[in-house]
């Protein structure tokens, strides 16, 4: 029964890894969307978006199997517990990349935001990107350093986030009122997917060191 367990926790994990990819996709594709106004690709991530929720579902019901046929306690518990969080983050990661991609459908054909904010949300792009890729590999190692990195990435997406802010309610703005929706919808989009990064990242560095305040949101 002991090994039957272990496999279990073995497809937990295998599974969140799958989701964290196809996550990690969506907003490649996404921010790709965003920036070049590729109406196609932007639908390509809303089309798929129920891939990501179906999977997040079925991985909760195999969570919640487990814990009422294995019952597990202390650390096991922990395990099963944090996958079901974890598993909601990466389904909310992946609604955000979706967000991202309506907004560069709905003003298609001209681009989401004015030509001077576009390197912003170019830089922003690329490192969710990046979180994402480094989150996969994150819950398929548990690498503590790769969770630190995913934090010091994310304050760096909160400097752009507020940045835009700064940009947007600025005296020298010239930008319509639709233009500041715009952008800061699409920051905040941003900038919330890095934070769901963050969050799943100090549950997976807490199992792994006992210290839930080492990864700091």
């Amino acid at each position: 029964m002991r090994e039957v367990f272990q496999q279990e926790l073995e497809e937990v994990q295998e599974r969140l890894v799958r989701i964290a990819g196809l996550v990690a996709q969506s907003i490649e594709k996404a921010t790709t969307a965003f920036n070049s106004s590729d109406v196609s690709l932007a639908e390509n991530v809303i089309a798929d978006d129920h891939l990501i929720d179906e999977l997040a579902a079925s991985l909760d019901e195999l969570a919640i199997d487990i814990l009422a046929r294995q019952q597990p306690v202390a650390r096991d518990l922990r395990i099963v517990v944090s996958a079901l969080r974890i598993s909601a983050s990466l389904e909310r990661m992946g609604d955000l990349a979706e967000h991202i991609a309506q907004l560069a459908r709905t003003r298609f054909p001209e681009k989401v935001v004015p030509k001077d904010l576009r390197p912003t949300f170019k830089e922003l792009g690329r490192l969710d990107v990046l979180i994402a890729q480094k989150l996969t590999r994150l819950l398929e190692s548990e690498s503590t350093e790769l969770a630190t990195e995913i934090r010091d990435d994310d304050d760096l997406v909160d400097d752009l986030h507020l940045s835009v802010f700064d940009k947007v309610l600025g005296e020298t703005w010239k930008g319509a009122a639709s233009d500041i929706v715009d952008a800061t919808l699409a920051s905040r989009y941003h900038e919330r997917f890095a934070d769901h990064a963050v969050s799943i990242a100090k549950k997976v560095q807490y199992l792994q060191t006992g210290d839930w305040v080492a990864v700091s949101n």
